[in-house]
């Protein structure tokens, strides 16, 4: 089976296009900058040179007719017909308390999407846009939406419950849902392979640091707590964000420097972070330039950023009664030996160490493990593009049998 992997933005398109049969990408690419007339698809097929058309593209069903178009292209396609494609995954970011898995998309489906807007505003209107274009372009096929949000919904209630009013839970569904569910849930399986033990009794800390990041702690394969909170915003110092704060800042900031909550909003998500106090950038790579070259600020928004990490492997530790592996994905994790041995290095009371020589990779899998280390280390390239085909590969397959 063909499987059409979609993760849809305000303004922008991300695609993949799997042949299921072994699992293999035949396609990938992105559209950017949707809803202008100089909008980018670059697009790229496994195995040859990358195309790059700058066109008129004011919407998502315009974006994902064009990519495919491009997908059975005599020169740059890699089907024969669009009736090759027979299932569609969609990355969606919140399903909220409704979804624990990913589901065959139908209309009570899109409702609760909709629904879930509040808790997504960012997101979840452009998921669903790419959900509606999908139908559109491809009418008949089946849709499967993955939840970023699902992986996490085995937490316990004492982990994702805040200390607030309990009717605002209730009415309002205030807590913790947390993020890259979809890769923290591939981390989960290929961690247990790469170590030859089963999830069952495996406790893992799973580190995803990108742009974005997050901890998640998990037991059995399943996430017992998460560092992301009711949004993207909590936990762990980012590229942007902030991570956690004095809930009071907030109040304090806005009233002394006179913003509305729009721009407070802007100020936490968009203008902290390693960019806020570096002042330089949110792009670790350039943090960890100018940290080398002397910038002192550099120095501490880096320090803030690896400290907080291990800050919450140490409590993850306790919270899993203690850690058999701990991994590190997404672009900074994947590819920053100086911040993993920056992280190892102070995690000395739980008894780990790592070898330099190993650790000096970046991009690839690779077991960077002590020989005295109490626990495992592990560098895994997180794929969750592949989660979503399987998940829609599974469910389809399902419903297929069913009929």
């Amino acid at each position: 089976m063909k499987v059409f992997v979609l993760n849809c933005g305000s303004s922008s398109v991300k695609y993949q296009l799997f042949n299921m049969e072994d699992e293999s990408v035949m396609a990938k690419g992105l559209v950017e900058r949707i809803g202008s007339d100089d909008a980018i698809l670059t697009h790229t097929p496994t195995g040859r040179s990358s195309v790059k058309q700058v066109s008129s593209i004011l919407d998502h069903t315009t974006a994902i007719g064009q990519v495919l178009e491009m997908l059975v292209h005599p020169e740059h396609g890699v089907i024969r017909d669009i009736s090759e494609i027979r299932a569609v995954g969609h990355r969606v970011l919140h399903g909220g308390p409704t979804f624990t898995q990913s589901v065959l998309i139908n209309s009570e489906v899109k409702d609760a999407i909709r629904d879930c807007i509040p808790l997504g505003p960012l997101h979840n209107p452009a998921n669903l846009m790419g959900i509606l274009a999908a139908e559109s372009n491809i009418p008949g096929v089946p849709q499967v939406a993955v939840f970023d949000t699902a992986f996490h919904q085995t937490m316990p209630k004492h982990a994702f419950l805040y200390p607030l009013p309990y009717v605002l839970y209730e009415r309002h569904k205030v807590r913790r849902y947390g993020f890259h569910g979809t890769s923290h849930r591939y981390i989960a399986r290929r961690a247990a392979e790469a170590l030859n033990r089963p999830s069952k009794g495996l406790r893992l800390i799973s580190c995803h640091l990108g742009n974005g990041a997050s901890v998640a702690a998990i037991k059995d394969g399943k996430c017992i707590d998460t560092s992301m909170g009711l949004t993207p915003l909590e936990g762990l110092m980012m590229g942007t964000r902030s991570g956690d704060i004095d809930p009071a800042v907030v109040f304090y900031v806005m009233k002394h420097e006179n913003l509305t909550i729009d721009e407070m909003d802007s100020l936490l998500n968009k203008h902290s972070g390693l960019l806020g106090v570096s002042g330089i950038s949110g792009d670790m790579r350039e943090i960890e330039a100018a940290v080398k070259s002397g910038d002192e600020r550099a120095k501490v928004a880096f320090d803030i950023y690896e400290y907080r990490i291990r800050k919450y492997i140490g409590a993850y530790a306790v919270a899993l009664d203690g850690v058999d592996a701990i991994v590190f994905t997404a672009g900074i994790g994947e590819n920053s030996p100086f911040l993993r041995q920056r992280v190892c290095e102070g995690l000395g009371f739980l008894g780990v160490t790592i070898d330099p020589e190993k650790n000096n990779s970046r991009g690839k899998e690779v077991n960077i493990t002590g020989e005295d280390s109490k626990v495992k280390v592990l560098v895994i390239p997180t794929n969750e593009e592949l989660v979503i085909a399987r998940d829609t590969l599974e469910i389809v397959s399902a419903a297929n049998s069913g009929n």
